[in-house]
């Protein structure tokens, strides 16, 4: 089967920009299993293997990624942090300036 070819001008949400040479590494955690309610902010475009969410639980957010494989998709979070400093890691992993 051929894979699909996905036109970006055609995806509703946004892309991440590849990483830069000096970006700031972020730490990744397995995801934390206390949390019922979470509401999702912002997140990037599925047609990428790796998909980003901007996600907000108790007053504070943090970025979740998802590596999509298969059969299961890998999940990831950073730690908490106040929402609009979640906001500018965000805005700064969007750009590859952290990722």
């Amino acid at each position: 089967m051929a894979a699909t070819v996905v036109d970006p001008d055609e995806c509703l949400s946004p892309h991440w920009e590849m990483r830069q040479k000096d970006h700031v590494k972020l730490v990744w955690h397995k995801p934390f299993e206390g949390v019922e309610r979470v509401r999702a902010l912002a997140w990037t475009c599925d047609c990428r293997a790796v998909v980003y969410e901007l996600l907000q639980a108790g007053g504070q957010a943090f970025i979740r990624k998802t590596t999509q494989t298969e059969p299961t998709p890998k999940v990831k979070e950073t730690h908490r942090w106040p929402i609009e400093e979640a906001r500018r890691v965000w805005h700064a992993l969007l750009l590859g300036e952290m990722r």
